[in-house]
């Protein structure tokens, strides 16, 4: 069986993927960043797609951490922005996150029934390829995008997960991937710097989220899976039975 990949963005594409994809959802600045970083600092995590999703979960985990954003705005009665770095400063690890976002926790969350769906950040591309080389022949990656742009943080992370999956001899299933390999796949992680979301995140006095992704490249060594609405670290061995 060919083994092969697409890359596509934003939360409105993914009907277009069924359940023959696992699906990459990336979120560089920094839903998936912030989703990776809670889990491997031992915290549970659950994304959610909507803000009513949110008050939802939260009735039903009175302990756990709300964060998240929504057009940029931290929803009334969050604890915590969309942002990794506030969780490095927090000991009560066993409070667990509920995280929302604008279009990342919506790209999260929006499989088909019974569809492999991960969360994936630069801090741990070589771990995810690993995954997926080891269990799943055909894959989505999609950048959750913002304001109808595929964005320079997620297109890289994207192509630099694609390139190592043709490595391990998966192909491109269509020109507009080939696309995003050749212009990203070599590019320095640097250009993130320059793009729309990181021009954001300086004018609204959150630049130490650019600082962080810089940090951390590629330093996590597992995979983040979302299994019953959490997501949850996975190595690369045998598949797991307890899919949700």
């Amino acid at each position: 069986m060919r083994h092969s990949f697409t890359i596509d963005y934003l939360p409105e594409c993914m009907h277009r993927y069924g359940p023959e994809y696992a699906v990459v959802a990336i979120d560089v600045f920094r839903a998936t960043t912030t989703a990776v970083t809670a889990v491997a600092l031992g915290r549970r995590c659950y994304p959610v797609p909507t803000i009513e999703a949110a008050v939802e979960l939260a009735a039903k985990f009175p302990e756990a951490l709300l964060a998240g954003e929504l057009g940029g705005t931290i929803p009334y009665g969050f604890d915590l922005d969309n942002s990794p770095v506030p969780l490095l400063e927090l000991a009560d690890t066993a409070r667990p996150l509920i995280l929302l976002s604008t279009s990342g926790t919506r790209v999260i969350c929006g499989g088909s029934p019974g569809q492999i769906m991960y969360a994936a950040s630069l801090r741990n591309v070589s771990a995810q390829v690993e995954r997926l080389a080891t269990h799943d022949p055909r894959v989505a990656l999609i950048g959750a995008g913002a304001r109808g742009e595929f964005r320079s943080e997620d297109a890289l992370c994207c192509a630099r997960i694609g390139a190592q999956l043709m490595e391990r001899g998966y192909v491109p299933e269509d020109e507009a991937t080939e696309a995003v390999i050749d212009r990203w796949s070599g590019a320095a992680t640097e250009v993130i710097v320059d793009g729309p979301s990181a021009d954001y995140l300086r004018d609204t006095g959150r630049a130490d989220d650019i600082g962080f992704v810089l940090q951390h490249i590629d330093d996590l060594a597992a995979s983040v899976e979302l299994v019953d609405g959490e997501l949850v670290y996975r190595e690369s061995g045998a598949r797991e039975s307890n899919q949700g």
